[in-house]
């Protein structure tokens, strides 16, 4: 029987693929994975109205850990595959999508395609699309009043001969505005910090034509579980909230 070490292994799947070759995912220190995640770790989000009426869930599950290097190979990033999926209040999909989390020394990062609206690009049905993820920064011990990087994501939409509109759904002058302090929420209590930033959704057609809506959106968030909660104001008035209903480490 042939032996592969776990680095080997990890990198012919990714190579081969997974039909191809059958290896164990690798596993990584839950100190070094984002947000301390584990192999077949469930998180599910409730989505809820201003009134606290159920509109939605969102699942996420944790399929592969790994990690990646730059081109230089002088840094090394942690990663979790996640598959997600967000469904409607009748428990109908609305769209599934891979999201990559990473983790580098004290900070974790979500992916920025978390932040694209599901109907974003529903008018654009048929075209070609260029995706241009930013990760966003989630330190392990930020300071209070601090700012954080930009982060979100960018869409280029196509046809087959000529660029038709670009799409973005970026967070802007991120703040640490308080923390850490205690959030219960229905899958337990945790030490957080609070997070304002201006959620900017722009489809820009030309550059003198764009549809431009600017909301406020407040992020707690635990070094070590994630993101806990989250809330959409549309002009001061709350319109949603995601809050953490599950997690789960995996088996």
């Amino acid at each position: 029987m042939t032996y592969f070490p776990k680095r080997l292994s990890a990198f012919l799947v990714l190579l081969l693929g997974a039909s191809a070759f059958t290896a164990p995912t690798l596993s990584l220190p839950t100190d070094l994975a984002p947000f301390s995640l584990t192999d077949n770790a469930e998180m599910v989000y409730t989505l809820l109205d201003a009134k606290g009426k159920k509109i939605g869930h969102i699942t996420q599950r944790v399929v592969l850990l790994g990690s990646e290097t730059n081109k230089k190979g002088t840094l090394t990033t942690t990663t979790a595959l996640l598959k997600s999926g967000i469904y409607d209040a009748k428990n109908r999909l609305v769209r599934l999508q891979d999201l990559t989390y990473a983790a580098h020394l004290d900070t974790s990062f979500t992916d920025g395609m978390a932040e694209l609206p599901p109907t974003a690009l529903r008018r654009f049905q048929g075209r070609i699309f260029d995706y241009q993820p930013v990760r966003l920064a989630w330190p392990n011990a930020p300071t209070v009043g601090t700012t954080l990087p930009d982060g979100g994501a960018l869409v280029q939409v196509s046809s087959s001969a000529v660029a038709i509109a670009r799409v973005q759904a970026m967070l802007h002058n991120r703040r640490v505005v308080s923390g850490p302090a205690p959030i219960t929420t229905p899958a337990g209590t945790f030490q957080c910090y609070k997070v304002e930033a201006e959620r900017d959704l722009t489809t820009r057609a030309r550059a003198d034509v764009a549809m431009r809506k600017v909301e406020r959106e407040v992020t707690y968030y635990a070094p070590t579980v994630g993101i806990v909660r989250t809330e959409y104001y549309e002009r001061d008035k709350l319109r949603e909230v995601k809050v953490l209903a599950k997690r789960q480490a995996g088996q």
